[in-house]
């Protein structure tokens, strides 16, 4: 298990950590984010414990059990104990105890800018490999959206970030605010940033300006009506970076004036507005007095449908190149971000974090969108191999899959050919596995089954407690 225990000298190795996710040398877009990308990055954030010959939890064996534990149907660290057991069992190594003092221990060491930089790194580099028939205008697309997770109740959470203001003392959860960019071509996580749902500046906004860097001179920006505003447009274009949002529900357009390029269809100039608090003086003097920006009216004719017709501001001022309908089925697009973040708060188990420190937190943040940009570069691989687009298959079907196979991916992986071939196999499985078409589809936002609830704590829980043990059989119930 030379991939695991190498030499101290050496260091850890991660190539079994891919192998797990089925992606191994000689596989499509493997050159994206070789071993050597994830020891490197190890290696910059300064990851050194676990050097000793006899030392089990070795930052690749703590990298390995933590992304398989966010990554599987039972997320407890009871199970990813188990899990590493009966690996090292099958590799005649030590086993390690089943207590989970030494996994917390060592996971707690593992920095949080490594999960975040090689989550982040993998993206970028399976984006940047994806073929032009997967753009829109050979551009990199680019989605963005607000979304949150809740911590568990504990007074370090609470303190970084706090419950909703409007929930008592004692009867809410921590929140946690994520805002996130997906490449739409291949579905990866490009960066994100959290911080609390509540406090000064800390709005999707704000969020957002934090990860500009993360853009490119040449990218589409596609966003919600949320993140319309001459601030949003002026610091993007500055970058090079062009937006299609929803039109402001406060910003009128009259298509009577402005540069009319069709019906439906004009470019109007956003004056700049007086410095906000958050802006400092240098940034607010070098923004331009306006922006020119394209309002488009796209027609909704599916029957079932909250709008009837939608406004997009864009920047893409190009009426030949562009279209009004090319422009309205790329903001049409912009719903595959709720997808992308249903598949990793829903599908990957991520609306409720279990660790119970801000820190730990974090980093399980980061685990799983690391281990959400792994699954989705197993998936381009099986898309481009089986010449279809990464969203034509489902997460839920290649998460199954690859939890089902693991066991013999990782056995094999010390024999190359075996394990390349065991991939190809897994390959044509997730291959098979597509989403349905469903153009237009319509559904009411209800459910069918109904499921027995036990009533609503209504105080503190010690509070409740006291009140039962004093014999009040509804304590802690609603009246």
């Amino acid at each position: 298990m030379s991939s695991f225990y190498g030499p101290p000298r050496v260091g850890s190795r991660f190539c079994s950590v891919l192998a797990s996710f089925a992606q191994l040398p000689g596989q499509a877009f493997f050159d994206a984010f070789p071993e050597q990308r994830l020891h490197q990055l190890a290696q910059q954030a300064g990851v050194s414990f676990g050097n000793h010959c006899n030392s089990i939890y070795t930052p690749a064996v703590t990298t390995w059990a933590f992304l398989l534990q966010v990554s599987s149907a039972s997320k407890c660290c009871v199970a990813a104990v188990a899990r590493l057991a009966v690996l090292m069992a099958v590799l005649h190594r030590p086993i390690p105890s089943a207590r989970t003092s030494g996994y917390c221990k060592a996971r707690a060491k593992l920095p949080l800018t490594f999960l975040r930089r090689a989550a982040c790194t993998l993206g970028a580099e399976v984006e940047d490999q994806a073929p032009p028939s997967w753009r829109w205008h050979r551009r990199r697309v680019i989605l963005v959206d607000g979304s949150s997770t809740q911590l568990p109740d504990t007074e370090a959470n609470q303190a970084a970030y706090p419950q909703s203001s409007q929930q008592q003392p004692g009867l809410g959860f921590p929140m946690m605010r994520l805002v996130v960019l997906m490449a739409f071509a291949t579905a990866v996580l490009l960066d994100a940033a959290e911080g609390p749902c509540q406090g000064k500046q800390s709005g999707e906004t704000t969020l957002l300006r934090s990860l500009l860097d993360s853009l490119r001179v040449g990218d589409v920006l596609v966003a919600d009506r949320h993140y319309c505003s001459y601030w949003q447009m002026g610091m993007l274009l500055e970058r090079g970076v062009d937006v299609a949002a929803r039109l402001h529900q406060l910003r009128r357009c009259d298509f009577r004036g402005g540069e009319r390029l069709g019906r439906g269809d004009t470019i109007q100039r956003w004056c700049k507005p007086a410095r906000p608090s958050w802006m400092d003086a240098e940034t607010y003097a070098r923004m331009p007095e306006y922006v020119r920006v394209r309002i488009v009216r796209v027609l909704v004719e599916q029957p079932g449908y909250r709008s009837d017709k939608i406004l997009v501001a864009t920047t893409l001022l190009d009426a030949r190149q562009y279209t009004r309908q090319e422009i309205g089925d790329l903001y049409h697009r912009r719903w595959h971000v709720e997808l992308d973040i249903r598949s990793i708060k829903q599908t990957m188990k991520m609306e409720e974090l279990s660790c119970k420190s801000p820190e730990m937190a974090r980093k399980e943040l980061w685990a799983h969108l690391l281990a959400y940009n792994l699954v989705r570069r197993v998936m381009a691989a099986a898309a481009w191999e089986s010449g279809k687009s990464p969203r034509q298959l489902s997460m839920a079907a290649v998460l199954q899959t690859l939890e089902a196979s693991r066991g013999e991916l990782q056995r094999a992986e010390a024999d190359r050919a075996p394990s390349l071939a065991l991939v190809r196999i897994v390959l044509t499985a997730i291959a098979s596995h597509e989403v349905g078409k469903r153009p237009g589809r319509v559904e009411p936002r209800r459910v069918k089954r109904r499921q027995q609830k036990h009533p609503l704590l209504r105080q503190p829980r010690h509070e409740a407690r006291a009140a039962l043990l004093e014999g009040s059989p509804q304590g802690g119930e609603a009246s």
